[in-house]
This record gives structure tokens, sequence and C-alpha cells, in this order.
């Protein structure tokens, strides 16, 4: 892997840790992109969300998407997109937006507003391509 593309990596990794911790939720890049296997996690972004394990999270990033532009087009305007192979686990895709949402009602109490707030953060992050981690980010409460 090049110096651009570690750099880009390392930049969308702060990013997400950014995000969460701006929405009050602790987070933390593995030293390394768990390339070291650092606790024995191989992950890029540990999410602490309830209790003591972390949520191990993955990063990645493509200057043309692609891949994920299958996956934008399956998701619709739908909240979540569940995938489902033979012989294999689900996994299901969020956009940042709901995810924050899910997360963030696991860690503190639902907001009066929230479906206000969550429309809100949908269309922020439908504006840009990529939006600045402040747009989908709100102060801790």
């Amino acid at each position: 892997m090049g110096k651009p593309s570690r750099d880009k990596g390392l930049r969308r990794e702060r990013a997400i840790v950014e995000t969460h911790l701006k929405c009050g939720i602790h987070a933390e890049r593995v030293p390394l992109s768990g390339a070291v296997r650092y606790r024995g996690n191989g992950a890029d972004v540990d999410l602490y969300v309830r209790g003591s394990e972390p949520v191990k999270a993955e990063v990645k990033a493509r200057a043309e998407g692609d891949g994920f532009k299958t996956l934008e087009r399956w998701l619709g305007g739908n909240d979540a997109l569940f995938l489902w192979r033979d012989r294999a686990a689900p996994m299901v895709v969020v956009p940042l937006h709901v995810w924050l949402e899910i997360v963030g009602r696991s860690v503190r109490c639902t907001a009066p507003d929230a479906d206000r707030s969550r429309a809100r953060r949908a269309r922020q992050a439908e504006e840009g391509a990529l939006p600045p981690a402040d747009a989908v980010a709100e102060p801790a409460q």
C-alpha cells in the first residue's frame, strides 16, 4: 500500500472516531489499524457502546466507491440493508446517521426531538458525498 492510500485510510479512521466522540460515544483508533493485533484486535476502530467489550469496526474508503455503489443502490431510501449469503451469517449496512441514532439510544436516553434530529442528520448526510464529521455529530447532552 502506498503512502497516499495509507494516509487516506488514517484520515477516514480518525474522522469516524471524531464523529463518535462528538456524539458522546467513546471511540478509539486501534494502533496500526489492527496490523499488530493490539489486545487481540485486528479492527481499525473500537467503539464503546455498552459494557466493557468494544464494538470492533473496520473502515474502508474508495475514491470511486467501487463495490459501494451497488450497496447504496440496494439501500435506496431505506434505513438498513440486510445482506444474507447462503450458509453465512447475515450482515447489515446502515447509513452513518442511522448508526449514530442506534448507538446514541443505547448510550443515553432518547431525546424528545429524536425523529426531527434524525431527519436533519439524514438531510445533512445527503448534501455531500462525504460530509464533514461535524455535519452528523451533535454535542453530548
